[in-house]
């Protein structure tokens, strides 16, 4: 096969697990599908049961704000429904719970994706798999499903914002050096983060992540080891072959199936559920939210199998409804209860100021480097380039599957702040909500600052397929429910008495030019803190 063929087949396969090489938002959650607004049990005609059942506080979905706010609830004593439109995906040495990102299959793709994806039909049998594909104007975005959200698949960089571009982009009345000495380091606590040590990094399945250390020097920037959620003894063990590769031939982009990274499910629900008042239902999938008539939520739910049938119909009433759906989910929900009436009174700036984080992922090809044809993951070295807080980015290097052949080819990744946002709007034609984004998204600072640094690093010899021009993506997205607009500080929705937002949606269309993860995640320990002291007992 030639050098050509097996690079339009990387493109490809990286499409569809390019989630995982830039560290995805946390967003896997329970969404709204394809679903009316109102309760959709009485347009049914598969008399599928129904049931109601009315609990104290509901969260939707399981990613990083879900698992914030049951495991802070559940330790103040309170109990919780947490519905998840996915499943369990446990993992354990030499498991094969996660499929293989050299060959994806059925695993890899939530049945209600769009029907054209990267260009083409879809045509993989229905299941819960891991990423939704959401298709929207200019614009792909990639979603998270299964418990633990995003931190299944993201590769795990975990990096605090610095002050002055935190300052710049998030509200002034989130107080950096609280955040820098408070819920950073919880959650930092929590995921276990650690540096891949030297030991690994000198193996030859490390070369291409030492080659991109020496360019980054030689282009007069400066290489540092990414805080991973991450015990690396697993990936030493592999070295020594007590188990079969996972992290050290790539193969973790897609979940790693020997365990060892602290995902969401084996950190914060593990406790969370250890407490006997976090009850996680799997695979029921929410199709609406609406508010009752005596200010109470409703919450519409569809109960699946792992191929998408529906079992029975759901009905839960609460006094307080956290959603943790993830940026997209969380938004499709609340629009479409706003157009819908189904929640009247909804603020304004809903489904607007919607970022991307300025995702670019690149196939850098060489010929003359030899990155290995088996490169370990995940992520080892990044370059944090954030002295301008306007054009604050990052760039990292990220390995490539393995396909038997040296392409001489690595992947880099650069992401950052942007100005550029979109917007979220329902469709009652076609019964969905949809993305408009501008097509000159993010240009300023792709053309203007990571495209032209991410050559640097290449260097002279170095080629760059931008597999944004192929299709432009997004596995970071962030807003449509964003504090200062839709909610406070603490993701109260303004107006809407016992309704809150502690996921992506929250944030301000960008995490300051760092992977969402850690900021989405300290921003709701923050928030949960106050809500604790302040809304347990008299809202929740």
């Amino acid at each position: 096969m030639s050098t050509a063929m097996n690079r339009r087949r990387f493109l490809t396969a990286g499409a569809v697990a390019g989630a995982a090489l830039v560290g995805v938002a946390a967003t896997g959650a329970a969404t709204a599908g394809p679903a009316s607004a109102a309760p959709f049990v009485g347009a049914r005609t598969d008399r599928v049961p129904l049931q109601r059942e009315q609990q104290r506080v509901v969260i939707i979905g399981s990613g990083f704000g879900g698992g914030v706010a049951a495991l802070r609830l559940a330790q103040a004593g309170v109990a919780s429904v947490v519905l998840e439109r996915g499943r369990r995906w446990p993992t354990g040495p030499n498991a094969s719970t996660f499929p293989s990102m050299n060959a994806p299959d059925k695993r890899a793709l939530w049945f209600r994706s769009d029907p054209q994806l990267f260009g083409r039909p879809v045509t993989v049998e229905p299941y819960v798999g891991l990423f939704e594909a959401a298709m929207g104007d200019n614009m792909t975005v990639m979603c998270a499903a299964g418990v633990g959200g995003g931190s299944l698949v993201y590769q795990g960089m975990s990096l605090e914002p610095a002050e002055h571009v935190f300052d710049t982009w998030f509200p002034s009345s989130i107080d950096w050096s609280t955040m820098h000495r408070e819920y950073y380091p919880r959650v930092s606590r929590m995921l276990g983060l650690a540096t891949a040590p030297d030991e690994l990094i000198a193996s030859p399945q490390y070369k291409a992540s030492r080659v991109f250390a020496d360019h980054c020097r030689r282009a007069g920037f400066t290489p540092e080891k990414i805080p991973m959620p991450i015990d690396w003894n697993y990936a030493l063990a592999e070295l020594r072959g007590e188990m079969k590769p996972s992290y050290t031939n790539g193969d973790c982009a897609i979940g790693v199936n020997n365990g060892g990274k602290h995902s969401v499910d084996v950190t914060y629900f593990a406790q969370a559920e250890a407490t006997g008042l976090v009850d996680l239902r799997t695979l029921h999938e929410v199709a609406s939210i609406a508010r009752t008539p005596s200010g109470s939520w409703e919450v519409h739910v569809r109960r699946i199998d792992e191929n998408g049938t529906v079992l029975g119909d759901l009905i839960i009433e609460t006094r307080a409804l956290i959603l943790g759906a993830g940026s997209v989910n969380t938004t499709r929900l609340l629009v479409k209860a706003a157009a819908t009436g189904a929640i009247p009174d909804l603020p304004g700036g809903l489904g607007t100021e919607w970022g991307t984080n300025a995702d670019r992922i690149y196939v850098w090809t060489d010929p003359t480097e030899d990155y290995g044809v088996t490169q370990g993951g995940p992520v080892v070295y990044g370059t944090l380039n954030w002295s301008d807080p306007r054009m604050a980015h990052t760039i990292i290097q990220a390995s490539m599957p393995s396909f038997s052949l040296n392409l001489h080819s690595t992947m880099m990744v650069g992401y950052g702040v942007s100005a550029a946002r979109g917007s979220w709007h329902y469709d009652s034609g076609a019964d969905r909500v949809g993305l408009q984004w501008p097509r000159a998204g993010d240009s300023v600072i792709q053309n203007g600052a990571i495209g032209p640094n991410t050559q640097r690093i290449a260097g002279p010899t170095g080629f760059l397929s931008d597999t944004n021009l192929a299709l432009n993506s997004t596995w970071h997205p962030l807003g449509g429910a964003n504090m200062g607009v839709v909610c406070d500080t603490e993701g109260r929705v303004f107006g809407q008495r016992g309704l809150y937002v502690v996921d992506g949606a929250l944030m301000p269309g960008t995490t300051a030019a760092c992977n969402p993860s850690m900021t989405i995640a300290a921003i709701a320990e923050r928030a949960l803190d106050v809500l604790i002291g302040s809304d347990v007992g008299t809202i929740i």
